[in-house]
């Protein structure tokens, strides 16, 4: 792919959005309804659009909030709905439509108090926690993100019970649901916002506290304390900054946050590949900032906005390809996790490394090779069938240190402080144990071409795939 002449360079004023802009399109802008494009339309990570592009407002929200409430009555779920944002400009207009919709609709909503920011996993870990031993009053979630997509879009995607990414027989029904209510309306229940975040079905918890108090039972944060590591992470603008400096305070760890910033225009990131502001922290070219303080860490990570993906930087590789990561973080869970039993199976998507494969079946363990999205590892790891689900995108998340579910979507953080862990008990840092593998089994070599597809062409593949 052409790289743009920007990549890797401070993102130039031309670049970045105007919020106040992007909002007014959120409240005023009418899809077109005759538009495919401007339908709601779930992927793998839910719906999303911009603004800009009539893809992504409040009548998208409203039609899928209600669709989403529709769904709950008609599966009989009536506990709990855990609902997070991140820090991209239309989260928080979408987060206050979907609470007038909850609230009309007497979901009891939980969110974090004085409208702070949260990340997927701390979504997912909730609804997991609530429902331990439940048969009945289940919770579930909604988190409001685009991921690591350019500050413009917007996302909106539903978790269930189980905590991970719906899977497609749940996103189709909400899907269809949504786009009946977005052409007719007359569905859908909403109250004023001022109404809804005073109702007492609107409820407003601290979720950084039990989220960081728990890291203890999924990392060996004593084995990171005791090694003295000088780290840091660059949160990316992301909801995981108000995170660092409690787990600091709470486990005696030195993290420097190297960027606390929140800027809706991620003014201070570097340009991505294509010339566009990406959190991605998979990117070399987004992740320049962070590689460039390298050697002032023994390990540094950062997470994309919603914390679901991660980066690993260090002074022997600077940014760990994630696929190299991954491969090393199997490897040294499978050996230092004495409590996970050993028919549990690795979980790969079917595009990562090869690598993975060789480390799995060098120690005996089983694979799981499933398709792109992670949605496929949720049944996997909220059982305990999978000790460990990633995909070549970054993304990945594992159980705790007892061999129960943490969480069953994407956890950046806890992949993080792995890397310290890993650095803490083995001495080297990741990069260096990659290059042993390689050593052991090979070196392979990846790349990505992205294809675009129209509507049509996505719906085809839908039906091919059912």
């Amino acid at each position: 792919m052409p790289i743009s002449p920007l990549a890797g360079k401070p993102a130039p004023k031309d670049l970045l959005i105007d919020p106040t802009r992007l909002e007014r399109e959120y409240y005023q802008r009418r899809p077109d309804l005759e538009d495919a494009n401007q339908l709601v339309s779930f992927g793998t990570s839910g719906h999303r659009g911009s603004p800009l592009h009539g893809s992504f407002t409040e009548a998208h929200i409203l039609a899928i909030t209600q669709a989403i409430c529709d769904y709950r009555r008609n599966r009989g779920y009536d506990g709990p709905l855990y609902m997070g944002k991140d820090t991209h400009a239309v989260s928080g207009p979408a987060q206050r439509t979907a609470l007038e919709v909850l609230a009309a609709n007497r979901v009891q909503a939980i969110i974090q108090r004085d409208d702070g920011f949260t990340p997927t996993p701390v979504i997912s870990r909730a609804i997991l926690v609530y429902n331990r031993n439940r048969k009945e009053h289940l919770a579930d979630g909604i988190v409001i993100t685009p991921s690591h997509n350019p500050p413009a879009d917007g996302g909106f995607k539903y978790n269930p019970p189980n905590g991970g990414p719906a899977d497609t027989d749940v996103t189709r029904w909400v899907e269809r649901r949504a786009n009946e209510l977005l052409r007719d309306g007359t569905g859908i229940k909403r109250v004023p916002f001022a109404a809804a975040i005073k109702a007492n079905t609107t409820h407003q918890e601290d979720f950084v506290l039990p989220y960081v108090e728990d890291l203890r039972n999924v990392i060996d944060m004593d084995a990171i304390r005791s090694a003295g590591l000088k780290l840091g992470v660059d949160p990316l603008g992301g909801a995981a900054a108000p995170y660092w400096e409690p787990i600091n305070s709470i486990y005696h760890l030195d993290i420097a946050v190297a960027n606390s910033t929140i800027d809706p225009t991620f003014s201070f990131m570097t340009v991505d590949h294509d010339g566009q502001i990406r959190m991605d922290p998979s990117s070399p070219y987004a992740m320049a900032r962070l590689v460039n303080l390298k050697n002032q860490y023994d390990v540094a990570f950062a997470n994309d906005p919603d914390s679901d993906r991660h980066g690993i930087v260090t002074p022997s590789s600077g940014l760990i390809n994630p696929n190299h990561y991954l491969a090393v973080a199997i490897r040294y869970l499978l050996k230092h996790r004495p409590d996970w039993p050993t028919h549990v199976a690795v979980g790969k998507t079917l595009v990562s490394s090869s690598m993975i494969d060789r480390v799995v079946h060098k120690l005996g363990r089983s694979l799981c090779e499933v398709p792109v999205g992670f949605k496929w590892f949720v049944p996997g790891l909220f059982d305990g069938s999978l000790c460990f689900g990633g995909e070549e995108s970054a993304g990945a998340s594992f159980l705790r240190k007892d061999g129960i579910v943490w969480t069953t979507d994407k956890d950046g953080p806890i992949m993080d402080l792995l890397a310290a862990e890993i650095t803490a008990r083995t001495d080297k840092d990741p990069g260096e144990l990659y290059q042993e593998l390689t050593t052991e089994f090979g070196t392979p070599y990846y790349t990505r071409i992205d294809a675009p597809a129209t509507p049509h062409q996505m719906a085809r593949f839908h039906e091919w795939s059912r």
